[in-house]
Order: structure tokens, then C-alpha cells, then sequence
């Protein structure tokens, strides 16, 4: 079984590249993430480069201990850094170690892989993520159907288009993996698609 830790750099490289290659608009293009642009996503998934323990405490003093506060004024903040700098963040070997108090491998590549397809999904382009990774993290999802993003499962199958993974009975729910993350994530897809929530 491959170790989830090892498809987090793959996942933070591959978005580096296309962000690098990409026409300067797409960091100002909306990403799924609810009023965050491209640039708010990255500048959220590297806060781990830039912040130590210290200051993320700091932070969270400062957000009244509360996680969504501190993200999102965090993004705010630093989603105003220089491309480049948030560039050499996605491919700084410490966050590629990194993983989330008591998440783990396991919840470092779910952090990578769900929001690096806020990105690609919404630019609707392929998904930087492992094939395996996408997989991998649709099968953390679905075992605790739906609970960590407050979705309830009953009566809904979900199949990915691209692979042979499958989940569920009932009402069927076809699109490509990273699609079907994304709305596990609790996204709505461009095209309007959403699941229901508990």
C-alpha cells in the first residue's frame, strides 16, 4: 500500500508547474472554495511553509482560537505575496513533510489533494493529484460517508468516468474523480452540482 505521505509533493509540484506555466489571470480566477480566488487557495495551503508553531499560535490567539477565522484572514493576507514566493511554498520540502495535528499522512493528502482541485476543477483543467492520491482520498471520504464535510450519503452511488471506483446504492452521481473529491469536499462543481448535506 503506498504511504499517503509520498503523493503530497507530486500534488503541491504539479500545481506549482501549471500555476507557473499558466497565463498571470488564472492566480485572480475564482477557485470552489466560496469566495476565494486561485491565489487565496495557494496562500492557505502554504501557510505551513511560512508559519511556524509560534506564530500559528499567534494567529490563532489572535483569530479568538478560532481555525475558519484564522484561514481565512490568513489567505486574505498572504494571497497578496508575490507569485514566485508562493510558487517556491508549494515545492518547499516542509510542507511537503508536513501533516495536520492528529490528521496525519492521511489528512495531509486529503488537505493537498481536495485543494489543489479547488484549482483545476474550477479552471477546468486535469487534476495535478496522483491518480492514486484522488482514489485514495474518495475512499477516506466515503468511509465516514460524508461526515467530515456534514453530507449525508443515503441513497446516493457515486461513480468516477475515468476510473473503475464506484461507492454507494442509490441515486447515481457520475463524474471524473477529482470531481467527485470536490463534491465529497462539500464544493459545488461549475456546473451547479452539489450533494445534500446532513
Amino acid at each position: 500500500m503506498t504511504d499517503p505521505q509520498s503523493w503530497v509533493a507530486p500534488t503541491y509540484e504539479g500545481l506549482a508547474d501549471l500555476l507557473d506555466a499558466a497565463a498571470a489571470g488564472t492566480w485572480d480566477a475564482p477557485s470552489l472554495c466560496e469566495g476565494w480566488q486561485v491565489r487565496h487557495v495557494v496562500a492557505h495551503v502554504t501557510m505551513p511553509a511560512r508559519l511556524t508553531p509560534e506564530t500559528f499560535g499567534a494567529e490563532m490567539a489572535a483569530a479568538g482560537g478560532d481555525f475558519a477565522v484564522l484561514s481565512d484572514t490568513v489567505a486574505a493576507r498572504d494571497a497578496r505575496l508575490p507569485a514566485d514566493d508562493l510558487l517556491a511554498q508549494l515545492r518547499s520540502p516542509g510542507l511537503h513533510a508536513w501533516q495536520p495535528p492528529g490528521g496525519g499522512a492521511a489528512g495531509a493528502l486529503s488537505h493537498a489533494v481536495i485543494h489543489s482541485l479547488d484549482v483545476t476543477v474550477a479552471l477546468g483543467v486535469p487534476a495535478v493529484a496522483p491518480p492514486g492520491a484522488v482514489t485514495a482520498v474518495l475512499d477516506q471520504l466515503t468511509a465516514v460517508g460524508g461526515a467530515y464535510f456534514g453530507l449525508d450519503l443515503t441513497g446516493v452511488r457515486l461513480e468516477a468516468t475515468d476510473t473503475d471506483w464506484s461507492w454507494g446504492d442509490g441515486e447515481v452521481v457520475r463524474a471524473e474523480g477529482g470531481s467527485l473529491v470536490s463534491l465529497l469536499g462539500g464544493r459545488a462543481l461549475p456546473d451547479g452540482r452539489t450533494l445534500r448535506r446532513g
